[in-house]
């Protein structure tokens, strides 16, 4: 597994690298929507699974980046000390650090071996890892590991693509059969969202508004938010 996490690393660094890096500024109308309508799906993942109040809900997020994920979350009323951040690549994690409060704990390494008790948490959260990952056997790894550490009656809150990106070979679409063979003990809720990045850059070009009218449409929506619930 020790090259695979490895080729992790190198896949990420080669992301930092491309010069279309200003797509995914906050500020470019394109990542605007697509936050927006991450936000929320959020909140009717929330209320559909009766989470709220949220306040004292522990929630780890696997591969937290640079902390943005979790600032969401504290928006939406989770506390910062019921907050766990684990992030493989070291810088990404010492920007979470300084952006987020001193009592959420952000863990840096692998995040299958993590020394963390099992059934700890309510929610274990993974947005956009398993598809930076391309190896089978480290995706079941590290799905077990994160089911080992969700209590019973919680669950794993999973947002990903479906679809393979034909430009970049370093990524690999993780589908909803995957997902179901990932976690075969969970019970399943899926919301498909997400207008496709190539065409929301396009017409949110024209005005920002095109991008709710395109999203009708099902088959152009590329992400997936899962609630994986644990018996």
């Amino acid at each position: 597994m020790t090259s695979e996490i490895e080729a992790i690393r190198q896949r990420y660094h080669r992301r930092q690298q491309i010069p279309e890096a200003f797509l995914y500024d906050p500020l470019n109308p394109s990542r605007h929507m697509l936050y927006q309508e991450k936000r929320q799906a959020l909140i009717r993942w929330i209320n559909w699974a009766n989470l709220a109040p949220v306040q004292d809900k522990r929630l780890l997020e696997i591969g937290c980046g640079n902390g943005n994920n979790l600032s969401l979350f504290m928006s939406l009323g989770f506390q910062p000390e019921n907050l766990v951040g684990n992030e493989l690549i070291e810088d990404y994690a010492v920007n979470a650090r300084r952006l987020l409060p001193t009592g959420t704990q952000i863990l840096v390494g692998d995040a299958s071996t993590l020394n963390l008790e099992e059934n700890s948490f309510d929610i274990v959260f993974q947005s956009t890892v398993f598809t930076s990952i391309l190896d089978p056997k480290f995706q079941q790894k590290l799905a077990n590991r994160m089911w080992s550490m969700v209590k019973p009656g919680g669950g794993i809150l999973w947002y990903d693509f479906i679809f393979n990106n034909p430009k970049n070979p370093d990524v690999k679409g993780v589908t909803k059969r995957q997902i179901h063979q990932l976690f075969p003990n969970g019970d399943i809720k899926t919301w498909q969202l997400c207008l496709a990045p190539p065409i929301s850059r396009q017409v949110t070009k024209i005005h920002p508004s095109l991008y709710n009218v395109f999203n009708l449409f099902p088959f152009l929506r590329t992400h997936v938010l899962c609630w994986i619930t644990k018996p």
